[in-house]
């Protein structure tokens, strides 16, 4: 949870507002939420409403939004999508598909209130479970369980490129050499490059043995965040090879999903992609990269390591209602079998059956 400022005495009341009910869903939040979000630094983009259009319009999920009051005026707010899938069940979370999200709140009688709700919504909606994806534990007797074996991966930006390319390490500077040496071209753009961006991600999510999101999701986010969000592509000749969604968030910029070939690791491309990634955050001034999430010492950790990025901790506390907080996470034993499985299959078919199935795990 993301407190503010210290603890009020004065009473806190929370509204529990449904996209297409006592929330009509666009592009701003209901008066006074605006402003609250507005004033919650790093958190404010993980507020925005139009990521709730996005679960909503791409992955058919329920949004919800919290909103609490202190004495007339916002002081918080919790955002939360209903995942029901008759594969998994229901759950709540805030937010899916991204890597935070949870109570932003402007004091901790606020954080609670917003937290009572969430219980509450969760008993009424009869979830598996809700999930608060937060950076920082949250007190609530409710939320039993948390998730700590994964990292955010962050990397502060210098002025310039040339600073940048400076405080790399040798050996990385080389591997970007390496793949500069081969004539691929990179491409910068929107919807238009969503095919060849689709392309490799989809390969490369079906080479892992994951479930891959149908192309809604990145339309979705291209069509919303059209100045924050954009796509890359690294090209050998015509042939598309690694690719990236990159949004920019308010002094940071993410990377939420972003693969290569397999068969042109040889080459360095995906490092070669990485490095025009950082330089776009650089050219647009940002002072953060966000490579995303790894769990502490894998190949991913050490890869984003490797560029200097340094490890900021999560917690993704849970209030379970039954089953466990771990049960769907898909490098677990329980689903080794299906994940070689699904390694085997034709892209083709994976791509036609994954958007179904990872839409609803949380």
């Amino acid at each position: 949870m993301s407190v503010v400022r210290s603890d009020t005495r004065e009473v806190v009341r929370v509204a529990t507002l449904e996209a297409g009910g006592s929330f009509p869903l666009g592009d701003a939040l209901p008066p006074g939420a605006a402003q609250f979000a507005g004033s919650a630094g790093a958190q404010a983009f993980f507020l925005d409403p139009r990521w709730l259009a996005i679960f909503r319009d791409a992955l058919r999920h329920v949004p919800y939004l919290l909103v609490a009051e202190t004495a007339g005026t916002v002081t918080g707010l919790l955002p939360l999508a209903l995942i029901d899938s008759w594969l998994f069940g229901r759950f709540l979370v805030s937010l899916p598909y991204l890597n935070q999200g949870g109570v932003v709140a402007r004091d901790t009688a606020s954080g609670r209130a917003l937290l009572d709700a969430a219980v509450r919504l969760a008993d009424r909606l009869d979830v598996r479970s809700l999930q608060l994806r937060h950076l920082r534990p949250s007190e609530h007797p409710s939320l039993t369980a948390s998730l700590t074996h994964k990292v955010l991966m962050q990397l502060p930006l210098p002025g310039s490129t040339q600073q940048l390319w400076a405080q790399l390490r040798s050996k990385v500077r080389n591997q970007v050499r390496k793949s500069q040496s081969h004539g691929f071209s990179v491409d910068w753009g929107g919807a238009p490059l969503l095919e060849d961006f689709y392309a490799v991600f989809s390969q490369n999510m079906r080479d892992l043995g994951t479930p891959v999101f149908g192309r809604a999701l990145f339309r979705s986010v291209l069509d919303q965040f059209p100045r924050e969000a954009e796509l890359c592509v690294v090209r050998d000749g015509r042939r598309p090879i690694a690719a990236a969604l990159l949004v920019h968030a308010p002094g940071v910029t993410d990377v939420p999903s972003a693969s290569s070939l397999r068969a042109y690791n040889p080459t360095s491309s995906n490092m070669l992609m990485y490095w025009h990634l950082l330089c776009r955050a650089v050219e647009r001034g940002q002072g953060t990269f966000d490579f995303g999430r790894s769990s502490v010492d894998s190949n991913t950790f050490r890869f984003k390591k490797q560029w200097g990025a340094v490890a900021v901790p999560t917690v993704w506390q849970s209030y379970v209602r039954r089953g466990s907080a771990d049960e769907l996470r898909l490098e677990g034993g329980r689903y080794r079998r299906l994940v070689n499985i699904w390694k085997r299959l034709p892209v083709g078919l994976t791509r036609l059956l994954g958007p179904a199935i990872v839409r609803g795990i949380p």
